[in-house]
């Protein structure tokens, strides 16, 4: 009895049926090669597409936001920095205490 690696009807049958399957499985395909579904492929696929770059969108904008990137806290930070120079000149006496008290009211509205 010889070896089956050295049997070459051995190799022979495994590559047929490396190579035969695929092709027996395309003949039993009920979309005829065509995986676009009918009509319903022409409705899905910019559908979906349309859906995935949504998402990618909304992701793109919470990674900037997460980020830091909104300008949501913009006011109060250019607030707070008004309100620091207006104490720095009260500080070195360049407004007195009433101008000082009627801009931060201003500033504080």
């Amino acid at each position: 009895m010889e070896e089956p690696m050295r049997n070459p009807s051995i190799w022979l049958a495994a590559l047929s049926l490396v190579f035969a399957a695929p092709a027996a499985l395309a003949q039993n395909d009920p979309y005829n090669g065509s995986h676009m579904w009918g009509w319903h492929g022409w409705f899905f696929g910019p559908l979906m597409m349309i859906l995935f770059l949504g998402i990618i969108v909304v992701v793109v904008v919470m990674v900037l936001r997460g980020l830091g990137a909104g300008g949501g806290g913009q006011r109060s930070s250019s607030s707070n920095q008004a309100l620091d120079i207006l104490k720095e000149r009260f500080a070195r006496g360049e407004i007195d205490k009433a101008e000082y008290e009627e801009r931060r009211r201003t500033l504080e509205q």
